[in-house]
C-alpha cells in the first residue's frame, strides 16, 4: 500500500476506536448473542439456550461497567464512544430482555405491546441522557445523577425470568397465569417490564451516579 495514499475510510474508523470502545462492542455482542439464544429456545425448546441467553445479560453488564472505567482511566472519552455505548445498551438491556420474555411465554398481543413499550422507553431514556449529559454534569467531566433508572437495571428482569425457568414456571406455567383482556392475551408478569420502562423515562426519579 502506498504510504502517501490516504487509508480507506473503514480502516480510519477502526483506528479511531479506543480500548473502551471494544469493550462496548463486546457488550453489544453479548446482547446479540442473547437474542439469538432466545430464538434458538423458541425454535428448539432446549432450556440451555434459555439459560445462555439469561447468562449473557450479566456478561453484557460487566462489559458495560468496565468500558466506562477504562475510558476514564485512559482519558479517552469521545462522542463515538458515547453513541456506541447507547446503541449497545439498547441491544443488551432493551431488545434482549424483551426477546427473552417473549421466549419465556409472553406472546399475547398485550404482551407484545408491553414489551415494545419497554424497548421504546429504553431507547428514549438513552437518547434523553445523551442530549442532557452535559447539563447533568454541571460543568464537570462526570454526570452527577441519572434521571430515571438506568437501562442496565433490566438485568433484574432477566434474573426473574431465569429463576422462573429454573422453577419450571415458563411457557404455559408462567407465573401469574394469563388474562384475557378485550380478546387479547396478557400475562401479568409482563407488567414488570411496563414498570421498568416507566421508571426509565421518569424525570422526577433521580439516582446518584457512582
Amino acid at each position: 500500500m502506498n504510504p502517501d495514499r490516504p487509508a480507506p475510510r473503514h480502516f480510519s474508523m477502526i483506528r479511531g476506536f479506543h480500548l473502551a470502545d471494544f469493550l462496548t462492542l463486546a457488550n453489544a455482542a453479548c446482547g446479540a448473542g442473547a437474542v439469538f439464544c432466545a430464538m434458538f429456545y423458541v425454535d428448539e425448546g432446549s432450556l440451555p439456550y434459555f439459560y445462555a441467553a439469561a447468562a449473557l445479560a450479566p456478561a453484557a453488564f460487566i462489559f458495560d461497567t468496565f468500558d466506562g472505567k477504562v475510558a476514564r482511566w485512559r482519558q479517552q472519552h469521545s462522542a463515538l464512544g458515547r453513541e456506541l455505548d447507547s446503541l449497545a445498551d439498547v441491544i443488551s438491556f432493551g431488545v434482549a430482555p424483551a426477546a427473552l420474555a417473549f421466549a419465556a411465554g409472553m406472546r399475547g398481543a398485550w404482551d407484545c405491546i408491553a414489551l415494545a413499550y419497554f424497548v421504546c422507553c429504553g431507547v428514549s431514556r438513552l437518547a434523553r441522557f445523551n442530549v442532557t449529559a452535559e447539563a447533568l454534569s454541571e460543568g464537570g467531566d462526570k454526570v452527577k445523577y441519572f434521571e430515571g433508572t438506568p437501562i442496565p437495571t433490566s438485568v433484574v428482569l432477566v434474573g426473574v425470568l431465569a429463576l422462573a425457568a429454573w422453577q419450571g414456571r415458563i411457557g404455559d406455567a408462567l407465573w401469574g397465569g394469563v388474562w384475557n383482556v378485550a380478546g387479547w392475551q396478557l400475562h401479568p408478569l409482563v407488567l414488570l417490564f411496563v414498570l421498568s420502562g416507566s421508571l426509565m423515562i421518569s424525570k422526577t426519579l433521580r439516582i446518584p451516579k457512582p
